[in-house]
């Protein structure tokens, strides 16, 4: 009687194993299916585009207007509104993201941190929309203000806002890579005489390196996907500038300009924004690889 009950026990727990490791499995399987689904498509919808337009075309031009006659397909006005609003994003969340995890985690009390940290995660949650219309009313006439050339629609805008929004998502999570470093060596720097500046810069931060590497490369990789707040803040005229007080436009805004139902389906016009949508996933693509080999290579193991 009491081997058949041990014999049932073992079956269940085979059986139960089975089920787990086969769920877990078929969730892996999903993330992949669903990566090849996204390039399938884009690619299988992109070959009508690049059929009439062609890749030197789309890669080399300096104009973009497939809206307009003449119509004009070069990529790279989008490209250089995508990254420029990217890139102040990127510099308001470096400094406001890094400067409060290195606070919260070496400066903070406890009892402070439960406090401040959720309200600095609220602006995770905040609505891409309100972001959108907050730079447009709020941030806008602030800078207006200091540089009066400004026009409504303008990259610096945009850039300053949605680094704002993605400020939680660097805070967060290196701050946390910040926390895993052991206190050990901490300790050992204080012991011989660091201050607690000098243990923060030259301790804590090149030994969670990868982690806030990870963090910015995520945060960014956001940046670069956001759609609502360029579309609102940023305006929709494609260009080639440096100058972050131009209205520019970025490749998700076209995105969305395009489909909104005025574009014929079918038609060359309809058909770019596959193209624009399959060179975003791969600028995004390249950036979370080139991110996971920096965290790979300056990754610290402790006991």
């Amino acid at each position: 009687m009491q081997n058949s009950d041990t014999s049932r026990k073992l079956t269940r727990r085979k059986t139960e194993e089975f089920i787990i490791i086969n769920l877990l499995r078929l969730s892996g399987l999903i993330s992949i299916i669903t990566t090849v689904g996204i390039i399938s498509i884009l690619g299988v919808n992109s070959i009508p585009f690049f059929s009439e337009v062609g890749f030197k075309e789309f890669f080399t031009g300096l104009k973009w207007t497939p809206l307009f006659i003449p119509q004009n397909f070069g990529i790279l006005p989008l490209v250089n509104g995508t990254f420029l609003v990217a890139f102040i994003a990127a510099s308001t969340a470096l400094v406001f993201g890094l400067g409060s995890a290195f606070y919260l985690s070496e400066y903070a009390s406890r009892k402070f941190r439960k406090i401040v940290k959720p309200f600095l995660e609220i602006l995770a949650g905040i609505p891409t929309v309100v972001y959108g219309y907050f730079a447009l009313t709020f941030v806008t006439p602030i800078i207006q203000f200091f540089f009066p050339e400004t026009i409504i629609f303008n990259a610096l805008s945009a850039g300053i806002v949605m680094g704002i929004m993605i400020i939680p998502m660097v805070s967060t999570l290196s701050e946390d890579a910040m926390n895993a470093v052991p206190n050990s060596l901490r300790e050992a720097a204080y012991a011989v005489g660091a201050k607690r500046y000098q243990v923060a810069l030259r301790v804590v931060f090149p030994s969670a390196i990868s982690g806030i590497v990870a963090s910015f490369i995520l945060a960014i990789s956001r940046a670069i996907g956001e759609t609502m707040i360029v579309s609102l803040a940023a305006g929709g005229k494609p260009a080639l500038t440096i100058n972050p007080l131009d209205a520019i436009q970025t490749m998700t805004a076209y995105i969305v300009t395009v489909s909104q139902g005025e574009t014929q389906q079918g038609s060359v016009e309809y058909n770019s924004i596959f193209a624009v949508g399959l060179l975003l996933f791969f600028l995004t693509f390249l950036m979370n690889i080139i991110g996971r080999l920096i965290v790979t290579k300056y990754a610290q193991q402790y006991d």
